[in-house]
């Protein structure tokens, strides 16, 4: 593969094994975290990327993310795959979520995907033959809700929204899926994160485990790839069965 990767999210979790999963396939990555992920870095760098450019951005600030796009311009000449990953979880009754929670989650969550997807897409120069693609990743939860965690459903809702219009509105040359993971085994499950009851009940679909970040970026590469030439608009659940759209 010698595409031009950018995944956002990278200092963990999915974001690190997407980043790990493009420089195995030989791509050019960039990789963005609101702290710089060196160590996922270090290890793509040993992976097989072509090319690692590492980096810092705070997805919900328009200026930080205008700067990492001229960085990924200057070292890259350009972008043929986002892969957008960072994103945070909230956990509350509704009625005891202040207003500066719910402006977090919507900020990083939905605001930065705007303005990383704006980004990314203005970069792109795809073409009908071979088109760009951009994968965001969502949740289930966007399909079938969750009690006490509105602010984070109404955002990953809010992204499958922002993929249904780029597809429409960029197709051929750019291909747009948001890919909505069941509950994964990184540390968004964890008990900083979430209650053990909600951990317990994460469990209650009939795969009966946690997925691991690796699958999900497996789906991301397959996106990205010849395989994934006919898929746009779309959200993709990896989910062990949580959820059956």
């Amino acid at each position: 593969m010698t595409s031009r990767v950018l995944v956002t999210g990278a200092y963990r979790g999915i974001g690190a094994a997407c980043a790990l999963a493009f420089a195995a396939a030989g791509a050019r990555v960039a990789l963005a975290d609101i702290r710089v992920p060196e160590k996922t870095a270090e290890t793509a760098k040993s992976s097989g990327a072509a090319e690692v450019l590492s980096l810092a951005c705070d997805v919900s600030d328009e200026a930080a993310v205008v700067a990492l796009g001229r960085s990924v311009e200057t070292a890259f000449g350009g972008l043929d795959v986002l892969v957008h990953c960072a994103g945070v979880i909230h956990e509350a009754p509704l009625l005891e979520t202040p207003v500066a929670d719910f402006d977090r989650v919507i900020a990083i969550n939905l605001r930065g995907s705007f303005l990383i997807g704006k980004m990314a897409i203005g970069m792109m120069t795809g073409t009908e033959d071979a088109p760009a693609r951009v994968v965001m990743i969502a949740s289930d939860m966007a399909y079938y809700g969750r009690e006490t965690f509105s602010p984070y459903v109404a955002s990953k809702h809010g992204i499958l929204g922002l993929v249904r219009s780029w597809a429409k509105e960029f197709a051929p040359r750019i291909l747009a899926n948001a890919i909505c993971p069941g509950p994964i085994d990184t540390e968004m499950l964890g008990a900083d994160n979430m209650s053990p009851e909600w951990r317990a009940r994460e469990l209650a679909i009939p795969l009966a485990r946690f997925g691991k970040p690796e699958e999900v970026a497996e789906l991301a590469v397959f996106l990205a790839g010849s395989g994934g030439r006919y898929f746009t608009g779309q959200g993709l659940g990896i989910n062990g069965g949580s959820t059956m759209p």
